[in-house]
Formats: structure tokens, C-alpha cells, sequence
């Protein structure tokens, strides 16, 4: 992942509703939310959330695909996991411990 990118996720994750809406379609897995339910679970107007949702995918961290009348949401798990691996690729210098799944601490 290329820094501009991950400066351009972390900003749109940056912000309360929008890292609310990120953790509700996590939560969802692959199958996603429809935004009708994402407004009702988080209680946000149909306006609001059509522009949080516009900013996580302008930012490459979520997917949408047309269900009738309705679109679906799904948080693209490769960009977050793409993400993650570039928050941690050289954290504790490449320890094998270390990183996702592991626990890191580095030493104070």
C-alpha cells in the first residue's frame, strides 16, 4: 500500500460515523449491510450516511452493489488488511512476534 493511500483511509477513518459505519460493515462479513439497515442500527439520516458512506469509498474501504432498489454495503477486508499491513510491516523490526496476531510490546 502506498502511503497517499493509506494517509487517504486513515482520514476517512478518522471520524466518529464514519469509523462506526467501517465496524458495522466488519461486523457484517462478507454479506454486508443495506444502507436502510446501516441508518437504523447507527440512527442516522439517509443523507448523512449516503455521504460517510460516499467518503469510505472514495477512500477504498468499502464496496457497494446495487440490490434492486436498495445498495448493499461490504467493507473491502483486503484494503483494511492491506491497511493493517502497513501500519505494522516493520514494527519491532520485523520480529516474528510481532504484528498482527502477535503481541507486540516493545521494550520502553
Amino acid at each position: 500500500m502506498e502511503h497517499k493511500t493509506a494517509t487517504h483511509a486513515l482520514a476517512a477513518l478518522g471520524h466518529a460515523t464514519r469509523l462506526s459505519v467501517f465496524r458495522l460493515l466488519v461486523q457484517a462479513g462478507r454479506g454486508g449491510r443495506l444502507a436502510g439497515e446501516i441508518a437504523t442500527e447507527l440512527g442516522l439520516p439517509g443523507a448523512t450516511l449516503s455521504f460517510h458512506l460516499k467518503e469510505l469509498s472514495a477512500a477504498g474501504l468499502v464496496n457497494a452493489e446495487p440490490r434492486g432498489r436498495s445498495i448493499c454495503y461490504r467493507a473491502d477486508f483486503e484494503a483494511m488488511n492491506g491497511l493493517i499491513g502497513y501500519l505494522t510491516e516493520n514494527c519491532c523490526a520485523g520480529e516474528a512476534d510481532c504484528g498482527p496476531g502477535g503481541q507486540c510490546a516493545p521494550p520502553r
